[in-house]
């Protein structure tokens, strides 16, 4: 019997009804779903995203997968390992495979690691990314900025390490983006201060979804540790709207 295909399937931000067609038809066809959660007890964060918006048949199957929120080699590899033990059996029977992965399935996502694993297992193996709407455009949608303006440039960085050089980044992008920020949340705060950007930091927790936050003042927040789906979008007074000659458009953003 042949390989199943496996996909990659983005959930979108949060939202159900931000997933994309694309993803909606095959989520509903396929027979197998893959759905990544936090650990043995909690919510499929994915599935909860995607199963207001899908119709799916009795018949279909879901793999509930566990893959701890941590960045401990340690840890993740064997966690990866055991997952795609449970897809390569599936895909093994000829079965597709769609893992759902929260965002966009290309970016900071646990399914680059799942994908890597299962082509070394199955050199043969179709796969094939279906792309969701990324946080990184829906944090500047809810937060009523533009992403990039002019000639402006962006940078994106995981929180978990992107505060190390966020100095030199912020001397050569216009608008950074600091995604899944946790506990440096305090730290990345003060370094914001000392480089007179504070007030030009919006924070965004789990845009699009029911208890979405937005602060424009990172002093409302300076206590909280954040989770995987909080956000920092910081943009510094640069090239917006030299396109139009609109030297006063540069002055507030």
């Amino acid at each position: 019997m042949s390989l199943g295909k496996l996909y990659g399937v983005g959930a979108g931000p949060g939202a159900p009804d931000l997933l994309t067609l694309r993803a909606k038809q095959l989520l509903e066809r396929v027979p197998v779903l893959a759905l990544p959660r936090s650990n043995d007890y909690s919510r499929s964060m994915a599935w909860r995203i995607v199963e207001p918006a899908l119709d799916v048949p009795d018949s279909q199957k879901r793999l509930f997968l566990t893959f701890p929120m941590s960045k401990d080699p340690a840890r993740v590899k064997p966690a990866v390992e055991r997952a795609c033990d449970a897809m390569q059996a599936e895909l093994e029977r000829g079965l597709d495979v769609a893992f759902v992965s929260e965002g966009d399935p290309s970016t900071f996502s646990t399914f680059i690691y799942v994908r890597q694993t299962l082509l070394q297992r199955l050199p043969t193996l179709h796969v094939e990314v279906v792309p969701g709407v990324s946080s990184i455009m829906a944090v500047p949608a809810v937060a009523g900025l533009p992403l990039a303006d002019g000639h402006e440039r962006i940078a994106i960085l995981p929180g978990t390490s992107g505060l190390a050089d966020l100095e030199r980044t912020l001397q050569h992008f216009d608008t950074v983006v600091l995604m899944k920020v946790g506990p440096e949340l305090a730290q990345l705060k003060g370094r914001l201060e000392a480089a007179g950007l504070l007030a030009n930091a919006v924070y965004v927790s789990r845009a699009t979804m029911e208890d979405q936050r937005i602060e424009h003042d990172l002093a409302q927040v300076d206590a909280e540790r954040g989770d995987c789906f909080t956000m920092v979008l910081i943009k510094k007074p640069g090239q917006a709207g030299v396109l139009l000659g609109d030297s006063e458009a540069r002055k507030h953003v």
